[in-house]
This record gives C-alpha cells, sequence and structure tokens, in this order.
C-alpha cells in the first residue's frame, strides 16, 4: 500500500510551501521566477510560486506566454542547472530556441560505476557496460523512461559486478528518457563557443538583476502573507529596477 507523502502546511500562510534544497535555508519560502533581456537586462516575466514549486514547473508556459503577448522572437536562453529536465530540453526543442543550460551533478551510489560509464549505441538502441557487456532495451515505463537490462548469467561471472550493481538477481538496469536526445543536444549547445559565450551573460543578467533587488529593494523577505501578496511585493520591485534600467539606458543615449 503507498503511504501519502506528507506536506509541510504552514499555519500562519497557507499559499507559501515548504522548501529544501542543498545550500540553501530551510523552511517556508515563495520564488520569483522571472525572465530579463540579454541586451538591456530588463525583467520581462515575473511569476511568483510557493516555494515548493520546482523552477521547471511554470518554464514553458511563462516562456510562451512572452513569446504570445509581446511579440519576442526567442532566439536562445540561458538557465541555470535547476533547468535540465527532458520536458524544457525537448520544449527548447520543440519551439527551435538554442538553449544552454548549466550542467547538474548527480552523485551516484559510492562505490559503483557512475551511469556515463555505460555507452550507448544509437543505432542499435543498446547501452554496453564498461566490461563491453550489452544491456539490451526491455520496456518503457508509464514515465517515458526505457529500461535496459544486462544479462544475469554474464554478470553473475563478471570480476567488477560489486562495481556494477548490487541487485540480487545480478541484473543492472539503465534507463534512458524517450527525449534524452534533447537532453543531450541542450549538453552539446553548453560546450559551444557560442553556448559559453551566452551563459557567461548570466551572471551579469539574471543573476544581477536578483541581486539587486535583495540587496537595494528589500526583496529578501515577504512584507505581506499570501500569494497574492506576494506577486505584487515581486511586481512593483520589477517595475522600480526596470524604471532605473530604462532611464540609465536613456542617459546612455543622450551622451
Amino acid at each position: 500500500m503507498n503511504e501519502d507523502k506528507e506536506v509541510k502546511v504552514s499555519t500562519t500562510d497557507l499559499d507559501s510551501g515548504y522548501m529544501y534544497r542543498e545550500g540553501k535555508p530551510e523552511g517556508f519560502f515563495y520564488l520569483d521566477h522571472r525572465t530579463v533581456d540579454v541586451k538591456y537586462n530588463l525583467i520581462t516575466d515575473v511569476f511568483v510560486t510557493a516555494g515548493n514549486v520546482h523552477d521547471s514547473v511554470p518554464y514553458l508556459s511563462r516562456l510562451d506566454r512572452q513569446r504570445k503577448r509581446f511579440g519576442f522572437a526567442v532566439e536562445a536562453v540561458a538557465l541555470d542547472s535547476g533547468y535540465l529536465t527532458t520536458p524544457i530540453c525537448k520544449g527548447r526543442e520543440e519551439r527551435k530556441i538554442f538553449g544552454v543550460i548549466a550542467h547538474r551533478r548527480f552523485h551516484p551510489t559510492q562505490g559503483l560505476y557512475p551511469k556515463w560509464k555505460f555507452t550507448y549505441e544509437a543505432e542499435r538502441n543498446v547501452y554496453r557496460c564498461p566490461e563491453q557487456q550489452e544491456l539490451v532495451y526491455r520496456t518503457t515505463d508509464r514515465h517515458g523512461y526505457r529500461h535496459y537490462a544486462s544479462d544475469p548469467k554474464q554478470c553473475a561471472a563478471c570480476p567488477v559486478l560489486e562495481k556494477c550493481t548490487r541487485s540480487r538477481n545480478k541484473k543492472k538496469i539503465v534507463t534512458r528518457h524517450i527525449w534524452e536526445d534533447s537532453k543531450e543536444q541542450v549538453r552539446l549547445n553548453r560546450l559551444s563557443k557560442s553556448g559559453k559565450r551566452l551563459y557567461r551573460k548570466r551572471k551579469e543578467t539574471i543573476e544581477r538583476s536578483f541581486a539587486d533587488a535583495k540587496q537595494f529593494h528589500g526583496f529578501r523577505y515577504c512584507r505581506l502573507r499570501g500569494l497574492r501578496n506576494a506577486t505584487e511585493q515581486a511586481l512593483m520591485t520589477t517595475v522600480v529596477q526596470n524604471m532605473k534600467k530604462i532611464a540609465l539606458h536613456l542617459e546612455r543615449r543622450a551622451t
């Protein structure tokens, strides 16, 4: 029987969400998902969610909203590692947008081979282990992951079995999402010259935008409770930031 997942609820602000991330403060928060343009660093979109909503959840819908409302011809996007998901990578591909997303480091089980040690052969649709044994396709689950399994008889006699799997049946399973090719293309984009140049812009644009909001506009804390009030604070903060950016740009043009 599946047990219900425990969800922490604030007794003082029901709209907020409990956030836990490595290296970040833990507690009830709101998240401001914002987009800026690379040329002038103007904030083009603001969307506030509870703190337990993953960054990637609202992304594609907010991107489509900007394109539809403002007629933006989006050519490229640079995102942090929180957006490295197969739906976003696939969505970027479908929209014909060049995407650069930071690498996310996964920590494999200590003592076992990481997934990158297993080579995928697209022509034959198989994985090959470090000992050159094949893992063949078995099934696709409802979440879109293809399962590739080794031959337990071969694995039982393998000299490095303990570094590969700890399963009782001595079978190694490797999964691959049906949209994994889209994610791999994003990785290649990140390593290209144009991708590296685009990703460096993040420090000068979106990271600076958040830093300015926190440092100069009191955006470290919500002033009022409730999602509507948090959204209002975020919108008013970005209005002020944009006014300052526009004023500075007009001043430069006048000189």
